[in-house]
C-alpha cells in the first residue's frame, strides 16, 4: 500500500458513518485532471449521478461536478456506510465517464474528503456552498448557467 493510501486510511480510523447524518463529500479526479471540462464526459457523469439505484438508501441532496472534482451533500441512509457509498459513486460515474471518453484510464483519485455537518449548520447554506462552486471558480457568472449541478430544493 502506498504511503498516500496509508495516510488517508489512517485519517479514517475511528470515524463512524451515522444514518441520517448529512455529509459533505468531495473527491478529485486522478492527478487533478480536468476530465469534466469535456461536456460529453460531464454529461455522462451527471446522468450517472441521477441513477436512483445508486441512492437506494442514501439521498443526494445537492451536487456539483467541476472540471477536476465533485462535491456532494448526502444524507446517509440506514443501509449505507460512507466509504462504500463513495466507492459506489466513484465506480458508477467512472464507468460512464470512460464510456463517453475511452481515453480516460483512471477517473478518480483514491482519496476523498468527508465532513459531517453539525446540527446547527444550515443544509441550505451547505447546498449553496456546493452549487456556487462554478461561480466562485469563475466558470460562469450565475449558477444557472452551469449545467452540471442539482439540488433537491430546485
Amino acid at each position: 500500500m502506498s504511503s498516500v493510501r496509508r495516510g488517508h486510511a489512517a485519517l479514517r480510523r475511528g470515524r463512524a458513518s451515522v444514518a441520517g447524518q448529512v455529509y459533505l463529500l468531495t473527491f478529485t479526479t486522478h492527478e487533478r485532471r480536468a476530465w469534466f471540462a469535456d461536456p460529453a464526459a460531464a454529461f455522462a457523469v451527471s446522468r450517472a449521478l441521477d441513477d436512483r439505484r445508486l441512492w437506494a438508501s442514501s439521498r443526494l441532496l445537492a451536487w456539483v461536478l467541476m472540471p477536476d472534482h465533485w462535491h456532494g451533500l448526502v444524507e446517509l441512509g440506514a443501509h449505507d456506510y460512507v466509504p462504500s457509498l463513495v466507492q459506489r459513486v466513484k465506480t458508477n460515474t467512472a464507468r460512464r465517464a470512460r464510456q463517453a471518453m475511452p481515453s480516460i484510464e483512471r477517473v478518480w483519485a483514491t482519496a476523498y474528503h468527508d465532513r459531517a455537518l453539525r446540527a446547527e449548520e444550515s443544509l441550505v447554506d451547505a447546498a449553496r456552498y456546493v452549487v456556487m462552486n462554478p461561480v466562485r471558480a469563475g466558470l460562469v457568472r450565475r449558477v444557472g448557467d452551469y449545467p452540471f449541478w442539482d439540488a433537491v430544493w430546485v
